[in-house]
């Protein structure tokens, strides 16, 4: 049987919002089992606000999560380390209406819940296993998922840009040390002729190139190099792993994704949930024991 996992003590970071620029604290705590993720906003009583399909309230340029009027966005990257390290429980601690963004990857937040470090719980680990394939589309942009053993991400991105164009990747998301070394320092990434029309619109305040990879027509304002040269897919595929850790457990499938974005990827959440005969719940399949830890 694979157990569920929670961090072995609390862990907390601090950094600022990306579309605020408000400061920040981020506190981890271990949760029993079956608790899920919940965020716990200490600003306000410690409203909680549990990380659910559910509670998607939009998803423009960030994952936004809304209960009852209460809102909590930016959540997408810590979910994606959370998620991709294997920790199945945590209560998650904010004293502002954004996550912080820190470096623009979700490498802090993997760091900090290495040193923290994962423990086993005595409940089984469950797994959300799709049973038939289930696709959205919007124009060119097309995400799906389809029975598959493990979890696979196979993930497409195009842009008329000299530093992407097309890149491709596929990812075993069963495989923390592989996310903690090929996705988590991934860096999210914006255009300059976008800069004006997020600031407009009271976005992207606290964006810098200490937290974001800005491109130019021709190249990119930062100084530093590209942690790697297909980094704007992996963060695609970080993202998308942040978004999925929102079905509650681990997904078994392999997802397909081709110019998708947070708004593809709740559209899928939902509608395959919607079909009850597209998905099961199971133990999470001892064949996967290797990866799991």
């Amino acid at each position: 049987m694979i157990k569920q996992t929670t961090i072995a003590k609390p862990a907390e970071t601090s950094g600022l919002g990306l579309h605020t620029a408000a400061p920040v604290q981020l506190r981890l705590r271990p949760a029993p089992p079956d608790t899920g993720y919940i965020f716990v906003r200490t600003d306000l009583d410690n409203f909680e606000i549990p990380a659910s399909v559910e509670c998607i309230a939009h998803c423009s340029y960030a994952t936004t999560l809304m209960r009852t009027g209460v809102m909590l966005s930016t959540v997408e990257h810590l979910l994606a380390a959370l998620r991709g390290l294997g920790v199945d429980n945590a209560y998650i601690e904010v004293d502002n209406l954004e996550l912080p963004i820190m470096d623009g990857s979700a490498e802090a937040f993997t760091e900090m819940i290495e040193r923290a470090g994962v423990v086993e719980q005595p409940a089984a680990r469950r797994a959300l296993r799709v049973r038939e394939r289930v696709s959205v589309e919007q124009g060119e942009r097309r995400v799906s998922v389809e029975p598959y053993e493990g979890c696979e991400i196979d993930c497409t991105i195009d842009f008329t840009h000299p530093l992407i164009g097309v890149q491709h990747y596929r990812f075993d998301a069963l495989d923390p040390e592989s996310f903690a070394r090929e996705i988590s320092p991934a860096r999210t990434f914006g255009f300059t002729e976008e800069i004006e029309t997020l600031r407009r619109a009271n976005l992207i305040r606290g964006g810098s190139l200490d937290n974001a990879i800005v491109l130019t027509p021709d190249g990119m304002l930062n100084t530093t190099p590209l942690r790697h040269s297909d980094e704007f897919v992996r963060h695609k595929i970080l993202d998308i792993i942040g978004d999925l850790a929102l079905l509650n457990m681990p997904l078994l499938g392999l997802v397909r994704a081709e110019r998708s974005g947070h708004l593809l990827h709740a559209a899928l959440m939902s509608k395959l949930l919607r079909d009850d005969s597209a998905w099961e719940i199971v133990d999470m399949p001892v064949a996967q024991l290797a990866h799991a830890r």
